[in-house]
């Protein structure tokens, strides 16, 4: 009797192994439909991976898929990324930022000086060299580089307390 030797994948799939350059790898991401006029081929991204949060990877958007999905009504936006040092691996859970091209003003204070309380913003507005008032702002949350975006409560020029806890003031600037 002739003896018979096979070889079979762990999974038992007809594919024994899979060749791959993982040294640019995609970030696949689902952009609502509301969102996609702001987004563009050639726009750069920031991803933020569970497996590495205190990392930020930057990518490119190279393709912008021309459907929509019916049942969320978002489209496949594709990410280009290089990872020369291995860390990304398919599957990994990814939250994109995309970096909009449009520039608008906004009024800004230091993160500093806003002090969260009883579930409401509050700043303290400098009314006269010896007297500030807490006045409740409406925020649309920090950025990276410190600054608190303010909707509601202030006015450009208005002078603040930089630090909340400290009474040392700053003044409400517009930013691009």
């Amino acid at each position: 009797m002739a003896g018979f030797e096979g070889v079979k994948s762990i999974e038992n799939t007809p594919n024994l192994f899979t060749i791959a350059d993982l040294s640019q790898v995609w970030v696949v991401c689902d952009v609502f439909e509301n969102d996609l006029g702001e987004v563009h081929i050639g726009d750069s991204a920031d991803i933020r991976l569970n497996a590495y949060p205190d990392r930020r990877f930057r990518g490119t958007v190279i393709d912008i898929s021309r459907v929509l999905d019916p049942a969320t009504r978002s489209a496949k936006v594709r990410i280009v990324l290089t990872n020369n040092n291995g860390l990304l691996r398919p599957g990994m859970f990814a939250v994109v930022t995309f970096r909009s091209r449009k520039l608008r003003q906004s009024l800004v204070v230091p993160a500093t000086a806003v002090m969260r309380l009883h579930d409401k913003d509050w700043v303290f507005h400098k009314e006269s060299p010896k007297a500030f008032r807490r006045v409740e702002v409406q925020t649309a949350g920090a950025s990276a580089d410190g600054w608190v975006e303010v909707r509601a409560g202030l006015k450009a020029g208005d002078e603040v307390i930089e630090k909340a806890l400290d009474f040392s003031t700053a003044v409400a600037e517009k930013k691009e």
